[in-house]
């Protein structure tokens, strides 16, 4: 049992982890977010921006990279949004 189940009741906390690991990305945001985060890369890696907001750039590339490719981003989950297209029976 991890410390964040200690914390908190384990049904609240399998349906928050079912609830933040749903796919809420679309395409479009997914490809938005990878160029996002290539520039970031860039911006670094060419001493373009350095220093503290240089380090803050490349976290946020590599958050934004981990996010699309995983479709799913924990904000939009908590705040209850969703790019994806809803499928309709």
């Amino acid at each position: 049992m991890t410390y964040v189940t200690k914390l908190i009741h384990p049904a609240l906390y399998l349906s928050l982890k079912i609830k933040i690991m749903k796919k809420n990305m679309g395409a479009a945001d997914r490809v938005i977010r990878i160029i996002l985060a290539a520039v970031f890369a860039y911006l670094y890696f060419s001493n373009t921006v350095t220093g503290t907001l240089g380090i803050v750039l490349l976290v946020v590339g590599a958050v934004f990279l981990l996010t699309s490719l995983v479709s799913s981003c924990p904000l939009y989950s908590v705040l209850g949004l969703s790019s994806c297209k809803s499928k309709t029976s």
